[in-house]
């Protein structure tokens, strides 16, 4: 429990911090949201002033903070200006879409790192292992944006897939399992930009750590005892190489949900990624710092995920 504490104050403080300077960068930038409206000879100066001091706009930075601050603790997550009510209704819509795109591409890029990690590292100095690696490093250099493009161009030319949007429009009419049929058929392209950006990392750290636990001492000794590969590979050495995995997971949803973002706009997925662009070029800061505050809330939460993944699985850890 102890553990356990320690690691939720470290999430904790660190989320205060990301919120001020989140918080005092978005109000370092030129102009907010009334901005634009200066240039309406229709609207008075004084009118626009009146806006601003109604949104709390003219308040000390500290004040505009703690308002803010209190919103959040509240569950409303700030006050958006384009939309005149709390942010948390609009996000909550979008948040769902995120997470159903982020844990499906999470889960795929895993599925198909973990066994090709393993047989590049079982295969290691052959012209598989070669030709895979040229692969990968083929993926690396390739952006997710012009990914997510190329895929966008697929589904423009083919009609195999739908562009953009989470459902068709007969959507309410299906039976459960279409439906199910029909998310999955929209979110096959976006989730696919995504495996693709993320799976070369992956899988260059899971060969990375079953080639370390194969050469170890005691992977030469099970080998010596005749065990058999696939029971050696999955039975021995897969725990032992864990550790650095799991902690690499942690770090994959970070990255994942910050990727997304860019896939979403580019490819008219309805999640966070559109809201934030929209309230950045609006200048709707409550929007802005609540997709901030998110994302980096469940960067902290995969890192606390994996912390306690490794408490349980490395008596060293719980050692010390």
């Amino acid at each position: 429990m102890r553990y356990v504490a320690g690691r939720l104050l470290h999430g904790v403080a660190l989320l205060v911090l990301v919120s001020v300077f989140s918080f005092a960068f978005a109000h370092l930038a030129p102009g907010d949201y009334y901005t634009e409206l200066r240039n309406d000879p229709r609207i008075s100066g004084a009118t626009i002033e009146g806006l601003r001091e109604q949104a709390g706009l003219h308040g000390s930075l500290a004040r505009q903070y703690a308002a803010w601050g209190a919103s959040m603790l509240k569950g409303d997550f700030g006050y958006s200006l384009a939309y005149q009510g709390p942010v948390a209704p609009i996000l909550w819509e979008r948040l769902r879409a995120t997470l159903l795109l982020t844990g499906a591409a999470t889960v795929l890029a895993w599925l198909l790192a973990v066994p090709l990690g393993i047989w590049n590292a079982v295969y290691r100095g052959t012209w598989k292992d070669t030709a895979a690696r040229v692969g990968l490093a083929v993926l690396i250099l390739i952006p997710d944006l012009l990914l997510a493009i190329l895929f966008l161009l697929l589904a423009v030319e083919t009609g195999w897939f739908p562009v953009g949007g989470m459902r068709s429009a007969e959507f309410p009419s299906l039976g459960a399992g279409r439906k199910v049929a029909d998310v999955a058929w929209h979110v096959a392209l976006p989730a696919a930009v995504l495996v693709l950006g993320l799976l070369p990392v992956l899988v260059r750290h899971v060969r990375a750590s079953m080639a370390e636990a194969i050469d170890a001492p005691f992977g030469q000794a099970a080998r010596a005892h005749g065990i058999p590969l696939r029971r050696r590979l999955f039975r021995h050495l897969l725990p032992a190489a864990l550790n650095p995995l799991v902690s690499l997971f942690g770090i994959s949803i970070g990255t994942l949900l910050s990727a997304s973002l860019l896939v979403e706009v580019v490819m008219g997925w309805p999640g966070l990624g559109p809201l934030f662009l929209d309230a950045v070029m609006a200048r709707d800061f409550g929007v802005v710092l609540a997709v901030v505050m998110l994302s980096t809330a469940f960067l902290i939460a995969g890192n606390l995920v994996a912390d306690l993944l490794l408490y349980g699985l490395d008596p060293r850890i719980r050692v010390k």
